[in-house]
């Protein structure tokens, strides 16, 4: 049996995108920036598919950019937002994303920017006093949080955080790759400057994402050499995996309250798999509490064995694909840097399950059933 729980690190492509796909791989292959009749038709792709993201958000197709993915998306919206905008000075958490943290830090050691980071709190929540009085104490900041980690699954107030940063005329960055598509998102309704998204975190293709930009706020394009996305990312687009975007978030917007609930009680069962079956389980962060955290991710916190700390392994050789906290370190088993902060006992063994709308009760009982060998 293959069990496939690691659905943060990437999503299973949904059967309708891979044949909408392959349905215009076949009849609209030519270059969107061509003017004859078949550059058109892509164009076309691009242009309804912005429609739909932006209508999604409730924002105009205007503000919505294609880009590789998450990643080019948020480096886009810090090094561009910072340098363009003559930004002094930053706030991020420690627990961000690493697309978040390395950009940053980066500028920092180039002396563009002094960086601060936001207080937590056990759950890895951030302290809005804190932030407030940072931006009270710094004029012209540029604040990053992501809406939701990708690790422990905490849910940030970005209504919250998005008025004090309007309050205090500073830029507001959302990574908002974990939730997109997955819980809804109205720009109309909150004061952030940048959100980005990953379409393969919702069931989409790889290398395929969006960053949104408001209206206030201007910058020079991240990649230079053409007119592409109107002149802020050149580069040919990818045309089907564009397309493919939309429809894995039409997909995923149109089912959002099934998936949600059907999800919920699977991360559910689990956790009462987990208590009822191993001794001395742990979970890290807020992760149990559904109203602030991602229903779709489990930390799980193992007491130290010495076959725990080859958990992955074991898991893996019997068809169980989990990871160790974040999997977008291409292999880099070095530790989790969000679980260093958020957890009291670094001799504990983390693993982040995640789940799809494809896992099943029957999968989450084998994986319980290989747990228990462990640690019988």
């Amino acid at each position: 049996m293959r069990v496939y729980l690691d659905n943060a690190a990437t999503t299973q492509i949904a059967p309708e995108v891979i044949d909408f796909m392959t349905d215009l791989m076949k009849s609209d292959y030519a270059n969107p920036s061509s003017i004859h009749h078949g550059g058109r038709k892509s164009r076309i792709l691009i242009e309804n598919a912005r429609k739909t993201v932006s209508g999604f958000l409730n924002t105009s197709p205007g503000n919505i950019f294609f880009t590789s993915g998450g990643t080019e998306a948020d480096n886009m919206a810090i090094r561009c937002g910072i340098v363009d905008n003559k930004i002094s000075h930053a706030i991020t958490s420690s627990i961000s994303h690493k697309a978040v943290i390395y950009p940053l830090e980066e500028l920092k050691e180039k002396g563009i920017i002094h960086l601060d980071y936001i207080k937590l709190d056990k759950n890895g929540r951030i302290d809005l006093s804190h932030l407030e009085e940072l931006l009270q104490n710094n004029p012209k900041t540029f604040v990053s949080i992501m809406h939701a980690n990708n690790e422990i699954g905490t849910i940030q107030p970005i209504k919250e955080i998005g008025d004090l940063c309007m309050k205090y005329n500073a830029i507001f960055h959302c990574d908002t790759v974990q939730t997109m598509a997955h819980y809804p998102i109205n720009l109309q309704e909150l004061n952030v400057d940048f959100i980005t998204g990953s379409a393969h975190k919702f069931h989409g293709p790889k290398g395929v994402g969006f960053i949104y930009i408001s209206d206030n706020i201007n910058i020079k394009p991240f990649i230079s050499g053409g007119s592409q996305e109107r002149n802020m990312r050149a580069g040919t687009e990818n045309v089907h995996s564009i397309a493919g975007l939309a429809k894995a978030m039409e997909i995923s917007y149109s089912n959002m309250k099934e998936d949600k609930k059907y999800i919920s009680d699977i991360k559910k069962y689990m956790i009462e798999q987990l208590k009822e079956n191993i001794d001395d389980v742990e979970f890290n962060g807020n992760c149990t509490d559904f109203e602030n955290s991602l229903f779709k991710i489990l930390s799980v916190s193992f007491p130290k064995i010495s076959e725990s700390e080859m958990m992955l392994f074991n898991l893996d050789i019997h068809g169980i694909s989990c990871s160790g906290g974040s999997a977008c370190s291409a292999g880099n088993m070095s530790g989790s840097h969000v679980l260093d902060v958020v957890c009291n006992d670094k001799n504990r063994t983390g693993v982040r399950f995640s789940f799809s709308r494809y896992n099943t009760k029957e999968e989450i009982d084998y994986t319980i059933q290989k747990i228990k060998e462990i640690f019988s």
